[in-house]
Order: C-alpha cells, then structure tokens, then sequence
C-alpha cells in the first residue's frame, strides 16, 4: 500500500478520534439538561467512540509498520484486534444501557428541557453521520478493515441518534417518560446486533477466513492475464491482512520447460497480480510439471512436442475450481462423477 494511502488513514482516523471527544462532550451535557436515559444511551456509545477511535489509530500506525524478525508476516492482522475490541466495547456497553434503562423503568426520573436535549443531538448526528460516511467509503476504497468498521459505527450511531430524537419527540409531546427507558432498550438491542457483527468479522479475520471479495478479484485479475503455458493453476490460499495481501498457490507448466522459463512464467504471474491490487503484495508460486494425456485435453499450449490428445475441454477459472488443491484434470473426473458434465462450475 502506497505512502499517500496510509497517511490519509491516519489522518482519517485522527480525525475521527478528534471529533468524537468533541461530541463526546455534547452528548452529556445534553444528558444533564434532560436526565433523558435515551440521551444516555447515545452519550454511553460515545464513550465507545473514543476508546475505539484511538485504538484504531494505533492499529493503523503499526499495521504500517514493515516485516521484522519477530513478525515475518508483517503486522497487518492488528486490524482484526482492533475491529474486535471495538464491537466488544459496543456489546458492554450495550448491557449496560439495559441496566441502565430497567433502572429508568422502575423509577422513572424527572425530564427537562427536552427541546434543548434535542438541538444538541441534531448537532451530533450531522457530524456523525458526515465523517462515518467519509470513514466507510474510503475504508473500502483503501480495503481497511478499521477504517470500515469505524466509520460504520459512526453511522449506526448517527442513525442511532435519529431515532432518539424522534422518541424524546415523543415523549415530549405526549408526557409518556414510559417511553424513554423503553427506546433506550430498543436501541441497546441495535447496538449490540451491530457490536456482535464487528466481533464476527474480527474473529474471521483472526481465524483466517478467507474473504469471498478478494478471491473473486484475485481469480479475475489472473483470469485477465491468463497465458496458454499457464496450463492450470490450483491449491490457491489467499488471505488479507491489513495492509498485506498473501497469495499462495500452484501453477502447471509444460514439464519439458528449463528452469529460466519456469522462473519467468512465475514473474509474469507475479508481475500480473503486483500491478493491480492495492496491497503489499507477497506471493509464494509452487510450479507443477504437466502430465502428458492427463493434462492434454485442457491444455492450450501450441506446438506441444508430447501432446497425445487435442484440446477438447476449455476450463474456467472460478474460485472454486483454483481453489481446489488439485490439478483440473482431477476436478474433472470429479465433476463427471457427480454426473456435472460439460464445462467447469
């Protein structure tokens, strides 16, 4: 990943941090004009807002940092933790409001200057919602897990905001202080759905699940350069962390290929996939020999001095067929033994 990009994380993130002391600041005070357990509610979640905003910026900053001896992959999957941390704190915090609002059920304080509470929260949504928008499409622009997960927490707690302003509305209007503690559990729930959905990402991402979106892309990126001495490519393993994307894999080359030859078919490969993804691209090619008459009937290599049959099969590179820790000729067999005749799935 390119300099300018990480120094722009950064500063996203700074700002981000920045913005939700600020905020922070206006949601309690907001809180001590009304006695609302709603605003509370939205002034709780804040808190996470501070605590996740710094944590990810120290995950950006050392997800930069280079390989070392101690840490030969790099120091990418320190976005998971973070991501991680973050919706654990959103999950306390979520129990806490319900505690929080059983309180305000059975004893339901006195409301005031609920107008004044209002106003505030507005002020809070807009900026909310404006920097997690920014935070979300430029982590996906950039594939920063901490970025996405920030900015996407600003916006739930935008959206969270909304609906209590709404309710204080409500309660204004009507005089029913049944409400507020009430809402108050309803977005607890909302908030811990959302905090369950970071911690499932988080715990992924740690687990090394493998991203459906990047295999597509790395899939198409080599389906784009395919070669006809590529004669098929298998037992692919891809995994992203932070700012590092790892591609291992197996490719199939004519067996009477020298050593020179194979080493530039890799290049080629490397090279092909280097130029488009935004990653610090490490990538580990194991190279397989063809076996003449199994491998024949899918090869596209011209001339070939041991070819015993034509070409008769043309496979398509999906994910599941690279995938796959065998070569295509053995998918093949597989597939026609499942009775999926015709061309590859």
């Amino acid at each position: 990943m390119s300099t300018l990009f990480i120094q722009r994380k950064k500063r996203l993130i700074t700002l981000a941090f920045a913005l939700s002391i600020v905020l922070l600041g206006i949601k309690f005070y907001a809180y001590y004009l009304t006695t609302s357990n709603a605003i509370l509610t939205d002034a709780l979640e804040s808190v996470i807002n501070v605590f996740a905003s710094g944590f990810a910026f120290y995950s950006i900053y050392l997800s930069s940092l280079p390989k070392d001896i101690n840490h030969p992959y790099g120091h990418g999957k320190i976005e998971f933790f973070s991501a991680g941390f973050e919706g654990g704190l959103i999950v306390v915090a979520g129990f806490f409001i319900i505690y929080q609002a059983i309180l305000g059920l059975l004893h339901p304080p006195a409301l005031s200057a609920l107008p004044s509470g209002m106003l505030l929260l507005s002020v809070t949504v807009l900026f909310n919602g404006g920097l997690g928008y920014l935070l979300f499409k430029e982590g996906r622009r950039m594939d920063s897990l901490t970025l996405t997960a920030d900015g996407q927490h600003l916006i739930v707690d935008a959206i969270s905001s909304v609906f209590l302003i709404i309710g204080v509305g409500v309660v204004f209007l009507t005089g029913w202080q049944w409400m507020d503690p009430a809402l108050s559990i309803a977005f607890a729930g909302f908030i811990l759905y959302n905090g369950y959905k970071l911690l499932r990402k988080s715990i992924a991402g740690l687990m090394d699940e493998s991203d459906p979106k990047t295999i597509v892309k790395v899939v198409q990126i080599i389906n784009d350069a395919r070669k006809e001495n590529w004669i098929d490519i298998h037992n692919m393993r891809i995994q992203k962390y932070g700012a590092d994307l790892h591609v291992d894999c197996h490719i199939t080359l004519p067996y009477y290929f020298n050593l020179k030859q194979v080493h530039d078919e890799v290049a080629d490969l490397e090279r092909a996939l280097d130029e488009k993804v935004d990653h610090n691209l490490e990538i580990f090619t194991h190279s397989d020999p063809c076996q003449p008459g199994n491998c024949c009937k899918y090869c596209s290599v011209n001339n070939c001095p041991s070819r015993v049959y034509h070409k008769s099969v043309h496979v398509e590179w999906t994910p599941a067929v690279l995938v796959k820790n065998q070569k295509h000729y053995e998918y093949y067999v597989q597939q026609r033994t499942s009775n999926k005749k015709g061309r590859f799935n």
